[in-house]
């Protein structure tokens, strides 16, 4: 503990506050950054599989990045025409419709879950 005078006790709880918040944010960036690497291996493993052009397509980029922020996309780089016919199915032009094949939502919501626990989990351990 460190002693300081009253004068200077607002400096003293600013400079604590900006060292969590600088701790909080690269913890939270890291665990953003597995997510979004699970949410892609969960999506490359259960997609439909041809010849596995679709399925290897997947990738993760960078949308959003400053000191306080980071926003990943998982997106099919090749083959993004094919991710929602293959989600939710499609209507085949002799009449019918095709087998949806979900496996974008069910990555997703593991992920946000997942992303959850984790920050929870890490910021619960900085204090």
């Amino acid at each position: 503990m460190q002693k300081v005078k009253a004068d200077d006790m607002s400096v003293a709880i600013m400079a604590g506050l900006n060292e969590y918040k600088n701790l909080a944010s690269e913890a939270m960036k890291g665990i953003v950054r597995n997510v979004a690497k699970e949410v892609r291996k969960d999506i490359q493993d259960n997609a439909p599989r041809n010849r596995g052009v679709y399925s290897k397509s997947w990738r993760v980029s960078t949308t959003k990045e400053n000191s306080d922020c980071l926003e990943l996309t998982v997106h099919s780089k090749t083959k993004y025409q094919l991710a929602h016919l293959l989600e939710n199915g499609h209507a085949l032009r002799g009449g019918g419709r095709t087998k949806a094949f979900p496996h974008i939502a069910p990555a997703e919501e593991k992920g946000a879950m997942k992303l959850e626990t984790d920050i929870k989990r890490v910021l619960g351990g900085l204090m």
